[in-house]
């Protein structure tokens, strides 16, 4: 069996389309899938400029959020069965890491990880499956390989706030929008969102956002005290994606009490820096691996609180599987939120 797709051949380039890729036999816990739609955020641009240090694996595919279909399973695989339609995420669930996996191609040997999408067909670990709940779409279950994990995750498994809980988020892209739907679900008194995007900061306040910021028109930190009369806030959820704005966030929290937490990884090499004084008085400052949260879990609580969240704001720019150096273009430009793309035929 073969199969398309989508190779980074060498960084700073275009994706390559690779045809008669070959599938191998599957090993213990492993799953060949069908792609039917592939999410795209910007871990996969700084792969493709060579942002997250030496490549050592090139060739190789992209991409660790999508849905499929379950063509075939390979020895001891009981998680999932053939005909089942699955949610595929980077996070590992339930089922055995069964690593990844290596193709033979015409341009030789092409590796991936334990989960890729940006294919017509993928070798995936059980563990990186996970069930489609039916009311939700494959469009919409992309956004749980990543996105709505990790925001949603800031929100409920490590802010876990009340309506009294003043907080920020700084960034508003597929993480950050996520983690602001988080918050639809505990009706807070007050949220304020930070991002440079006019269009983004009008999509949070239809949402739940009480107070929008751009720092590109006014002193963010200055504005915070102006909102809550001489204070500052609680938390502040950063997911813009470069040390400054985890500065700019951990500059809005109150000096005595409060956490920043960053779900960034910028470019290997660069540093933050924070006044550790700061650290003394009480503030905190932490990352987050995926927003802490179990996929699984995380799955069946969108499923339970659809109605609160508004996915449909991810949907807006659909690509098709030709189109994915475009989508990547896009994305990096900031032109979209999430590039959605529809990979089966």
């Amino acid at each position: 069996m073969h199969f398309t797709g989508a190779v980074l051949v060498n960084t700073q380039q275009p994706l390559q389309y690779v045809d008669k890729i070959e599938v191998p036999k599957l090993r213990k816990r492993q799953v060949l899938v069908k792609i039917l739609y592939a999410g795209m955020c910007h871990s996969q641009i700084m792969e493709q400029q060579g942002l997250r240090g030496e490549d050592k694996y090139l060739p190789h595919l992209l991409g660790y959020e999508g849905t499929a279909e379950v063509i075939d399973t390979g020895p001891e695989v009981s998680k999932v069965k053939i005909g089942d339609t699955v949610i595929l995420g980077w996070l590992k669930g339930e089922g055995i890491d069964s690593g990844g996996c290596v193709y033979s191609s015409p341009i030789g040997t092409i590796n991936s990880g334990a989960v890729t999408t940006l294919s017509e067909y993928s070798v995936v670990s059980e563990n990186r499956c996970y069930l489609l709940p039916e009311n939700i779409s494959v469009k919409e279950g992309v956004l749980l390989g990543c996105a709505l994990p990790t925001g949603m995750g800031l929100v409920t498994n490590q802010v876990k706030p009340t309506p009294n809980t003043t907080m920020a988020v700084v960034g508003l892209g597929g993480i950050g929008m996520s983690a602001v739907m988080a918050v639809n679900c505990y009706h807070p008194n007050l949220l304020v969102v930070v991002d440079t995007k006019v269009d983004k900061l009008q999509e949070a306040l239809k949402l739940v956002a009480t107070h929008i910021i751009n720092p590109l028109e006014e002193d963010a930190q200055q504005r915070v005290i102006e909102i809550i009369n001489g204070h500052m806030l609680d938390y502040a959820v950063e997911a813009a994606g470069s040390c400054k704005t985890i500065e700019l966030a951990f500059s809005l929290i109150h000096k005595q009490h409060g956490e920043c937490i960053f779900a960034s990884h910028p470019a290997p090499g660069e540093k933050i820096q924070i006044d550790p004084f700061r650290l003394i008085c009480g503030k905190k400052i932490t990352g987050s691996w995926g927003g802490c949260s179990h996929p699984e879990h995380m799955t069946q609580s969108t499923s339970d609180n659809k109605a609160k969240l508004s996915l449909e704001s991810f949907m807006s720019h659909n690509y098709t599987f030709s189109q994915i150096n475009q989508a990547m273009e896009d994305l990096q430009e900031q032109k979209i939120l999430r590039a959605i793309i529809k990979i089966a035929k």
